[in-house]
């Protein structure tokens, strides 16, 4: 997206968000908000121990299995942390009180959320797991001094010079080449597009498109789809399918992407696919039933395929706690809010956006190895987590490691 249409999009959301915090009273009760259970009878804190944090995603809606996953791995780091007995600044110590409000995937709604967790629970960390919310809250952020803690791989999040922006997983721009080079070795050149509607499904596919053609593929078919509307991909994929693609480009949230892939097979769909790095293989396989029918797809690394030493505690307690198979989009962030936890130790406050955002490194540098559930060698002068790049192939029905040069 040019520079241009980046600041055209930040004023029209800066205006929508306005006017929704205007009346955010009276939108408060078609908000979606988990408040944390009472403490019991000899447990009480006060005030002044607490830190709230907020977090806003899509908890209703097709987005909704996505923004539990990111909610539960700073919930369950947030659980660890208070089960500990909380964590001390200079002296002090603290709990954590996670607000997680719905925004059901809309930038605005990101934006009016903000807004209330700021002037109502006063946030000094907001956790946000798609571009389009990050850059709703990249209007003000600076001002009412918050941090974002951005569950994006969008480069633009961290380019615009934000200072109070931390990315939490590696840049999507770097699948580009070992996606491509896959796709095209085992498939062919002829590639047909159909991402999600989403301000990241845009930049994605303008991103990939462009390399596939300087790579010498072709592009034969583009539409997005809306996945907040569309749950019949009957029509959309039988007109991609009639330009005889080798490769389909899918993405999105997992559920609605996995049944794109099962739509394209039933339709006779013979080729590989390009998944975004939103999707995660294992979540569309829990869908789809078997990795059968995503045989020949490219895409992120399942976190239970990892090698991190940590992962084996993470996963058994994650299943533990919530029944299921834990994702990158929760490792990610369960990561993240451990080094946010370790950055306020270090900056000596637990409010100071700016301190903290100075000593997200410190942070980095004293996590405790039980917590490394990935290998982040550092972050960026951007704020951007800087992590190897882990990505699998569906191959004889198995997952498969590859190897990034």
């Amino acid at each position: 997206m040019k520079k241009g249409k980046f600041l055209l999009l930040a004023i029209a959301i800066f205006t929508m968000i306005f006017s929704l915090a205007a009346c955010s009273g009276s939108q408060s009760s078609n908000t979606k908000e988990k408040e944390p259970k009472k403490e019991a009878k000899g447990e009480s804190k006060t005030e002044a121990s607490t830190v709230n944090i907020g977090y806003t995603g899509p908890l209703s809606g097709p987005a909704a299995f996505y923004g539990e996953r990111t909610l539960n791995g700073v919930k369950m780091a947030v659980d660890e942390i208070n089960s500990s007995g909380g964590f001390e600044v200079n002296g002090k110590t603290y709990t954590i009180n996670l607000v997680p409000l719905d925004d059901k995937y809309l930038p605005n709604e990101a934006g009016a959320n903000a807004k209330r967790l700021i002037q109502e629970h006063k946030t000094p960390i907001i956790f946000t797991p798609h571009s389009g919310g990050v850059m709703a809250l990249q209007v003000f952020n600076e001002i009412d001094k918050f941090i974002i803690g951005a569950y994006t791989s969008e480069p633009k999040v961290t380019e615009g010079g934000n200072s109070l922006t931390v990315r939490i997983p590696p840049r999507y721009d770097g699948y580009m080449e070992p996606f491509s080079k896959y796709a095209m070795e085992r498939f062919g050149k002829k590639i047909a597009a159909l991402p999600t509607a989403s301000q990241y499904g845009k930049d994605w596919t303008e991103t990939l498109l462009p390399y596939w053609e300087k790579s010498g593929g072709e592009v034969v078919f583009k539409s997005a789809i809306d996945f907040s509307k569309e749950t019949d991909f009957f029509t959309v994929v039988t007109n991609a399918l009639k330009e005889k693609p080798d490769v389909l480009f899918i993405g999105g949230a997992s559920e609605p992407t996995a049944k794109v892939a099962k739509q394209a097979r039933e339709l006779g769909f013979k080729g590989g696919f390009i998944i975004m790095d939103q999707a995660k293989l294992d979540e569309m396989k829990a869908v789809t039933g078997s990795y059968d029918v995503l045989e020949g797809s490219i895409g992120v690394l399942p976190l239970v395929n990892s090698d991190s030493p940590a992962i084996p505690e993470f996963v058994k307690n994650y299943r533990a706690k919530y029944n299921a198979e834990p994702g990158s989009e929760a490792g990610f962030n369960y990561i993240a809010m451990h080094i946010f936890v370790e950055a306020m130790k270090a900056a000596g406050s637990v409010d100071d956006a700016k301190a903290i955002r100075e000593h997200i490194q410190d942070g980095l540098d004293q996590l405790p190895e039980d917590k490394k559930v990935y290998f982040i060698n550092k972050v960026g002068e951007d704020g951007g987590f800087e992590a190897d790049l882990s990505i699998a192939a569906v191959e004889d029905g198995k997952i498969v490691l590859k190897k990034v040069k």
